[in-house]
């Protein structure tokens, strides 16, 4: 019988990545579509995509597929013939890395969910596949500069916290199931005004975009591709860059630069700084902004009592990017805990700005 997960310590993996002779492609992609099995769709993916290499974390379940992977470049045509393979697969649009060290992922994951995103929608009456107007970067630039729009961040407070479009508004919230239930409140009475929703690699603004519809808003957009794909469509095109920071993403990188602007701060000292890390005892994992500076002072913990037990239990390690890093999939996991940072950052906290 195939073997379908990977059995290797996880240290290890690690270790054979870092020795890859090999450059590796970081991707992503998502579709909305109907499948039957997830189970047998799952195992059957599984056996095609380690067969060739390939690492990432993958969700499936009735509604669709949501996959961030890494793939070796020297498979990349293979890759895609395999794709085509695939009724649920041929055709789908490719989100590549701006920023790629080829290191993203260390292991193959696929996983059954409820759900591809956990939107907290219980209403047979939703039609999800009523989505808003696609916009590619050229023309989400555009809608940006008419009068009247709103721009709204579809993502976590800890992602828009160290990137995020000029004049977005940025929902205070820890999961995707919030956002769907505040973000409606929050525009209440803007029903006629041209609304612009993006996200990661446009996965969740898919979904919102329909539930703003169905809620009664009447120009809903959203940026295709997401921020990924609007990062590769303004170095190509030479468009103007309306992103500010990092964008947030959800393997062991945990940030591509869009800008050279350092919208966050260390959680510890209120440096600028945009990078994010998680606790280094293992117990805490933590994810939270450092600077180098905390980092060294502090190991890599989130303060001095974690940097003591750290000490006191040497074999407590960083565990697996999995226990925190997966795109709105599922609110069962741990979202990151606001630490008490003495100098934030001065962010859009829901507010709608006037014409």
């Amino acid at each position: 019988m195939a073997v379908l997960h990977n059995p290797v310590n996880r240290e290890l993996l690690r270790k054979q990545l870092m020795e890859e002779a090999f450059h590796r492609v970081t991707l992503s992609f998502y579709r909305y579509v109907r499948i039957a099995d997830p189970s047998a769709f799952r195992d059957q993916l599984y056996q095609e995509w380690h067969a060739l290499g390939c690492f990432g974390r993958i969700y499936l379940a009735e509604e669709g597929i949501n996959a961030q992977m890494s793939v070796p470049e020297h498979i990349m045509d293979a890759f895609l013939q395999n794709l085509e393979q695939h009724d649920a697969l041929r055709g789908v649009p490719l989100k590549i890395a701006v920023e790629d060290d080829g290191k993203s992922f260390y292991k193959l994951t696929l996983k059954i969910r409820p759900k591809i995103v956990a939107d907290g929608i219980d209403d047979p009456a939703f039609d999800s596949s009523k989505v808003g107007r696609h916009l590619n970067a050229a023309e989400f630039n555009a809608a940006m500069e008419e009068p009247g729009t709103l721009v709204v961040d579809m993502r976590n407070h800890y992602e828009s916290k160290i990137g995020h479009f000029e004049g977005a508004i940025l929902p205070d919230v820890d999961t995707f199931r919030e956002e769907l239930e505040q973000v409606p409140r929050l525009l209440a009475g803007q029903e006629d005004r041209k609304i612009l929703l993006y996200c990661t690699g446009g996965i969740r603004c898919e979904k919102a975009s329909a539930w703003l519809k169905y809620q009664g808003f009447n120009d809903v957009n959203q940026l295709h591709g997401g921020i990924i794909d609007y990062a590769r469509q303004i170095r190509e095109h030479g468009l103007p860059n309306k992103f500010k920071g990092r964008n947030f993403v959800f393997d062991e990188r945990m940030g591509e630069r869009i800008s050279e602007d350092v919208l966050g701060k260390c959680d510890l000292c209120g440096e600028p700084c945009d990078h994010f890390t998680n606790c280094a005892r293992k117990a805490c994992h933590q994810l939270f902004i450092q600077c180098p500076a905390c980092s060294e002072r502090l190991q890599g913990c989130c303060g001095p009592t974690c940097q003591d037990l750290l000490a006191k239990t040497s074999s407590d390690k960083t565990p697996t990017d999995e226990a925190f890093l997966d795109e709105a999939s599922s609110d069962e996991k741990t979202t990151p805990t606001k630490l008490n940072n003495p100098n934030p950052g001065k962010y859009t906290k829901g507010r709608i700005p006037k014409h």
